[in-house]
């Protein structure tokens, strides 16, 4: 029999929040993290807007320099393993280990694993590499290379909390942390592991976002209010964010058995890719209509089941029209009218994290009854009709959400999740 998935610890690092309380009211609120940014100090770079954590400073290349909220006690051998982004990870698990109310002696057994998905830190592979040049490589960081690959949230998290279950990274751009999420949900329903810890980390830096400027990605507004809006007919691009997001996922069985209050169930995943470009999705979404199928599939659900939907939809003008002809496909032609909103109006995309995040937000939206709405929409681009799109959040219980997430190469991935079901004796 198939074991029950449930998400029983949530840590949030996010522009909109450090907390789920907080990240909880500004979802309702519609209260956006985006402000006016200056990435290196050139008035010729296009870009203006991100959307920062707050409480940290890791602008430095160096972690003796760097700050974060007083709660937290990283230890000096651990942060000198760490890359910024490390630093927002680290956080957010001490943070959804205790909301799962478990200890780190709790997930030392091998019957816990951890899945991380994060692109690395350019920023800080750039300043090692260019010290290492200067002196002809005859020098080096010792740390460099655990500091800045795209492993580097595994090799950390997995040595300083002692975990000995699966460990490993995904790499697959912005699909990156869902496709974790979906493969822990393997792992947990095979039996291989009791609990899978997954996160999803990057960082908010010239090095990190300044890169998609050039395939004009991103929005060159330079108003916070109006700089994200998915769907929107004035849509320009995406807004960078960095942070991190940590979701405890464990068996049902194990997580009622120690009295876990689980905020909820994930019932199916799917994915599927596009198979087209390296670069942008499927004009009519192929790839991402045919992972949703395969979602609810899985769930054992039909479309007109689904009453919520988290979109990936990042502000781009080809991502959001073939996301919207998929839900079409997948929704209006039979007559479904779910919830449709992107929660990126207010945080930004956060590329490797966003569907951690994302599924994060689903678990609030289940266990407190509401759905997300769309800030920033004005003018709704015409692709979109038919699809349900409210501005504002709707307060009211969903029984069943969608999320999804697609990235380069037309990797797309979506999760079904559910209330926790009452288990009757």
């Amino acid at each position: 029999m198939t074991r029950e998935v449930l998400i029983t610890g949530i840590g949030f690092i996010t522009s909109i929040g450090n907390d789920s309380a907080t990240v909880s009211a500004s979802l309702r609120e519609g209260r956006h993290g985006l402000l006016p940014w200056d990435f290196c100090g050139n008035p010729n770079v296009p870009v203006k807007v991100a959307a920062p954590v707050r409480g940290f400073n890791v602008d430095s290349p160096h972690w003796r320099d760097w700050n974060w909220p007083k709660e937290h006690n990283i230890p000096r051998e651990t942060l000198r393993g760490l890359a910024p982004h490390g630093v927002y990870a680290f956080c957010a698990m001490e943070q959804a280990l205790a909301d799962a109310a478990l200890t780190p002696a709790d997930i030392t057994d091998g019957a816990t694993g951890l899945f991380c998905a994060s692109a690395g830190s350019a920023f800080v592979l750039h300043h090692n590499l260019t010290q290492a040049r200067a002196c002809q490589f005859e020098r080096g960081n010792p740390m460099g290379v655990v500091t800045s690959i795209a492993g580097t949230l595994n090799f950390n998290l997995a040595a300083h909390f002692a975990i000995t279950g699966a460990v490993t990274g995904f790499v697959s751009a912005c699909a990156s942390s869902s496709h974790a999420i979906g493969y822990a949900t393997d792992e947990i329903r095979l039996g291989r592991q009791e609990r899978m810890i997954v996160v999803g980390a990057e960082e908010l830096n010239a090095d990190t976002v300044l890169p998609f400027a050039p395939m004009r990605a991103l929005s060159p507004n330079a108003d916070p209010a109006t700089a994200s809006r998915p769907f929107d007919m004035g849509r320009d691009g995406f807004v960078g964010t960095g942070g991190a997001v940590v979701l405890v996922l464990e068996d049902g069985g194990v997580a009622r058995r120690r009295g876990a209050r689980a905020y909820a169930e994930i019932s199916g995943w799917g994915q599927a890719s596009d198979g087209y470009s390296v670069a942008t999705s499927h004009p009519d979404g192929a790839g991402l209509r045919e992972a949703m199928r395969r979602a609810l599939r899985d769930a054992q659900a039909l479309p007109e089941a689904v009453n919520y939907v988290n979109a990936h939809a990042t502000s781009t003008q080809i991502g959001d029209k073939a996301e919207a002809q998929a839900l079409r496909s997948v929704f209006t032609a039979v007559g479904a009218r779910p919830v449709v909103s992107s929660t990126k109006g207010l945080t930004g995309h956060g590329l490797s994290m966003a569907g951690a995040m994302e599924v994060g937000f689903c678990a609030l939206a289940l266990r407190e009854g509401f759905m997300p709405g769309n800030a920033h929409l004005r003018e709704v681009d015409p692709v979109c009709d038919g699809l349900n799109l409210p501005r504002k959040s709707v307060c009211t219980q969903p029984s069943l959400i969608l999320n999804n997430s697609s990235g380069f190469g037309g990797s797309n991935v979506c999760h079904v999740l559910r209330p926790v079901r009452e288990i009757r004796s």
